[in-house]
């Protein structure tokens, strides 16, 4: 499969809304290991969706496993997510968020502190999991995606909550 690039911000097509998967066929096999690909490759990614490939299919990939903030609490692992649905909130909480679509700027969200997310896993199979912490951040930022938002869109004041990233 491949490592693809990732559209960055303002491309029109992280505004989409994107499509459900009907036909479980190959090219949603491709578009899930071209999505786990580009993650790794990044380096630093926790999650990438769908759109952010030009792809406007109801497809994400989460893993925060390898990050500092994923091993301190227990997650799922790599999760590969075709038409992913929160189906349960809990709590909230404000977090400092980045995008690789938007690569010079984090900003402070509010997000739910836990989620129960369905959705079918890359055999087909249907999942409904609990996530807590880092883990249902990540979630729920790249489900976002789907829905045509950036956590821009979430940030409460642009002049306050958005920072411009230190360049390495």
């Amino acid at each position: 499969m491949a490592v693809k690039d990732v559209l960055i911000y303002p491309d029109p097509r992280l505004k989409e809304q994107c499509l459900p998967i009907i036909n479980f066929d190959e090219s949603v096999q491709q578009l899930l290991q071209d999505l786990v690909d580009t993650m790794i490759d990044a380096g630093h990614s926790v999650g990438v969706a769908a759109p952010q490939l030009g792809d406007l299919r109801r497809a994400a990939v989460v893993d925060v496993s390898k990050s500092k903030l994923g091993k301190k609490q227990e997650n799922h692992g790599l999760l590969q997510m075709v038409n992913p649905e929160i189906i349960e909130k809990e709590g909230t909480q404000i977090v400092r968020e980045g995008c690789m679509s938007v690569p010079e700027y984090t900003g402070n969200v509010t997000r739910s502190e836990s989620i129960v997310v369905q959705f079918l896993d890359h055999n087909q199979q249907h999942q409904v999991i609990r996530c807590d912490g880092f883990e249902a951040i990540a979630i729920q930022h790249e489900l976002d995606h789907l829905d045509g938002f950036l956590f821009l869109d979430r940030v409460s004041s642009l002049k306050t909550d958005l920072f411009r990233r230190k360049q390495k």
